[in-house]
């Protein structure tokens, strides 16, 4: 599917960016963030929140500031390679020192898991996904959110997030890791009433020549970078195929 669509609206915290400007800043230079720092996601209440770790408070708070209560309809999206893989890392140290796991601790492992927090804070009517394509997981999230809009949907929200690894898993990854996560309110071109917002489109192909990595950034990351900068075009390849971002405006 490559069908153009319109980024009407953005939001993004990792530690040390937690505002537009900061974010576009980075996006000219970008640096891999670092640090403990996490929202303090006042618009959940305090009992919901206290059972949300860090890497959730990050997706929560960037879909709050992404979504007012006046856009409760829009179906969601919520992406992510790794999930909450501390709280399941953690789960497995019980399970391999023959400790009874909480039942509630595994409810809230799973990776629909933020997604659902944040539906039944919102009391939200509307579908939610939560996908998992790897380093591509941002790719699957567009994907799906273009065939929404194509459905009918007039706006998609797309939430993707992600952290760095246990250390017992660094030999394992692929890619730098670090604490991110970005949201975005996607639309279809036609369905504007106000030229408002960057149109982009995305295709899966066999591009020959990807784009040169220039920072050490997880994939996600790297693709919320390019959304911010002046970049014409984003190519990615995996091992099982390439994807193509362009920005047409």
């Amino acid at each position: 599917m490559n069908l153009p669509f319109r980024i009407r609206d953005w939001s993004a915290f990792a530690p040390g960016l937690d505002n537009h400007q900061a974010w576009l800043d980075w996006s000219r230079k970008p640096w891999l963030p670092t640090g403990e720092a996490m929202p303090a996601l006042p618009e959940m209440p305090p009992m919901q929140r206290r059972r949300v770790e860090k890497l959730g408070r990050m997706a929560l708070q960037v879909a709050f500031w992404c979504q007012s209560a006046a856009d409760a309809g829009w179906p969601l999206l919520f992406a992510s390679r790794h999930g909450d893989l501390a709280r399941t890392y953690a789960m497995l140290q019980e399970l391999a020192r023959d400790q009874s796991l909480s039942p509630t601790q595994f409810g809230l492992s799973t990776h629909n898991a933020i997604a659902a927090q944040y539906s039944i804070t919102r009391n939200l009517p509307a579908n939610y996904l939560a996908v998992s394509a790897g380093a591509c997981s941002a790719e699957a999230a567009l994907t799906e959110a273009q065939g929404l809009l194509a459905d009918g949907a007039t706006d998609v929200l797309v939430v993707n997030y992600d952290s760095a690894v246990p250390d017992d898993y660094r030999s394992f990854a692929d890619e730098p890791g670090c604490d991110f996560a970005w949201a975005w309110r996607v639309t279809a071109v036609d369905s504007e009433q106000t030229p408002a917002g960057s149109i982009f489109s995305l295709a899966a192909g066999d591009f020959p020549n990807p784009t040169p990595i220039v920072s050490e950034l997880p994939h996600g990351l790297e693709v919320l970078r390019f959304v911010l900068s002046d970049d014409v075009e984003l190519n990615y390849a995996d091992s099982d195929r390439g994807w193509r971002w362009r920005r047409h405006v």
